[in-house]
């Protein structure tokens, strides 16, 4: 089996022995009804109403969508069209707490005893992709009666720089992981159970070693510490040595790849019924001053995250929402954390480059270390002369969107966005 290619990015994990602490409830929490891909959920409160935790506030709009539910107990203030991540206005639902939390009445563990059950109390728990991609987990769990489904692969790489939170649900919640994977197990009927961890991890390793190996068919598997492990194509690979062809899906190679606290999470709703109401966020960053994971309800505002962590230095130049390598800068700390929120960044200005993008000298860096063994710089010159036939044969499709290329570049070309409008021009082509 060929190595996959990738880069040793810096690891610069400084919170990964520290156990995530709760910060104090915020007193006012905002709940976008998309916080995942495909359909908008569809608010089933209206302004003035009480909510508790765990309560349903906005309905899933099909199987492509995901429920959301309150993350404190208090009064529906308001439910407006609010500026999302990127920009875009997205339906949200804004909750003044009472500060009590307040836990709903009508949570009750789903009961569970076939694989129909046992989807819908996935979809139910309102459980995405918390690796980052938001996908709704139960549709991604539904899988063809034609498919032979060999492997099912949870994925605790963790690669980006920075995050932790991965790790510690690994380590503080190893219990609710394990549990999921069993469930995995026991309605899926994968031919084997695989958790891939990178090897910078070993109190993970150990934790999730110790309970696997209790059961056939389960097992660990210790992964170099490269980027971009984690990215589902290249976890795979390294783990099946199975290619996954262009267009396909994991599936057409008897996959799936889901994250590991995402199998904590719909774990913990079938036990107990409370679904996904907050996560684990590391807060961290050159320009952070206490470098923590917290627990934050969703909702919450970031900028209370960071007067969690000791707040902001005066030199903080670019806010980053998820990993430096695949996460989106912010414009302002007033967003709330979402569902994919797994890491807040702060960064100082003298670690922001800000060097201004030269011609091409052809090194090939970005060629050598493309996990996907594509050609950047050719897709780049595609690009720019606005040719489909070109951008096809060098499979731009391929893309994972790892910014390997990007960081690499001597000549600080645009590569990974170059990449993102190549793919929506070949899209528009079609």
């Amino acid at each position: 089996m060929k190595k996959i290619k990738g880069l040793h990015a810096p690891h610069c994990k400084n919170t990964a022995e520290m156990v995530p602490v709760a910060i104090p409830t915020p007193a006012v929490v905002t709940l976008p009804m998309k916080m995942h891909a495909g359909k908008p959920a569809i608010p089933v409160v209206k302004v003035g109403d009480q909510v508790k935790v765990g309560q349903l506030v906005g309905e899933a709009d099909g199987r492509i969508s995901a429920p959301v539910h309150s993350s404190v107990s208090g009064t529906v203030k308001s439910i407006d069209e609010i500026d999302g991540l990127i920009g875009e206005k997205r339906k949200s639902i804004v909750i003044a707490s009472d500060g009590e939390q307040a836990v709903y009445e009508g949570l009750t563990p789903p009961i569970v005893t076939n694989l129909e059950e046992f989807l819908d109390a996935v979809h139910a728990s309102g459980v995405v992709g918390l690796g980052g991609a938001g996908y709704p987990t139960a549709h991604k769990l539904t899988v063809k009666e034609s498919v032979q489904l060999d492997y099912i692969i949870i994925n605790g790489a963790e690669c980006e720089p920075y995050i932790t939170s991965d790790t510690r649900a690994m380590v503080d919640d190893a219990d609710n992981v394990f549990e999921g994977a069993l469930l995995l197990k026991e309605y899926l009927k994968p031919k084997k159970i695989v958790i891939g961890i990178e090897n910078n991890k070993p109190e993970a390793i150990k934790e999730m070693r110790e309970r696997m190996a209790t059961v056939d068919g389960m097992e660990v598997c210790e992964l170099p510490a490269r980027y971009p492990q984690g990215e589902r194509k290249v976890l795979v690979y390294n783990v099946t040595g199975r290619i996954v062809p262009e267009g396909g899906r994991l599936t057409d190679v008897g996959c799936i790849v889901i994250n590991c606290t995402t199998v904590a999470v719909f774990a913990h709703y079938i036990k107990t019924g409370m679904p996904l109401v907050s996560r684990v966020v590391t807060v961290d960053g050159s320009a952070v001053n206490t470098p923590k994971n917290v627990i934050a309800p969703l909702g919450t505002p970031i900028g209370e995250l960071f007067d969690f962590c000791g707040g902001l230095k005066d030199d903080v130049k670019k806010i980053i929402m998820g990993g430096p390598m695949m996460g989106a800068a912010v414009p302002n700390t007033d967003l709330p954390v979402l569902k994919i929120t797994n890491a807040i960044l702060a960064i100082s200005e003298k670690d922001v480059e800000a060097s201004k993008p030269t011609a091409c000298i052809k090194c090939g860096r970005c060629t050598a270390k493309c996990p996907m063994r594509l050609m950047p710089s050719h897709i780049e010159d595609a690009f720019e002369l606005k040719n489909i036939d070109l951008l096809k044969k060098y499979k731009v499709n391929m893309c994972a969107e790892c910014s390997c290329c990007a960081f690499l570049c001597p000549a600080r070309r645009p590569l990974s966005q170059v990449m993102v409008l190549s793919k929506k021009m070949l899209w528009e082509a079609k």
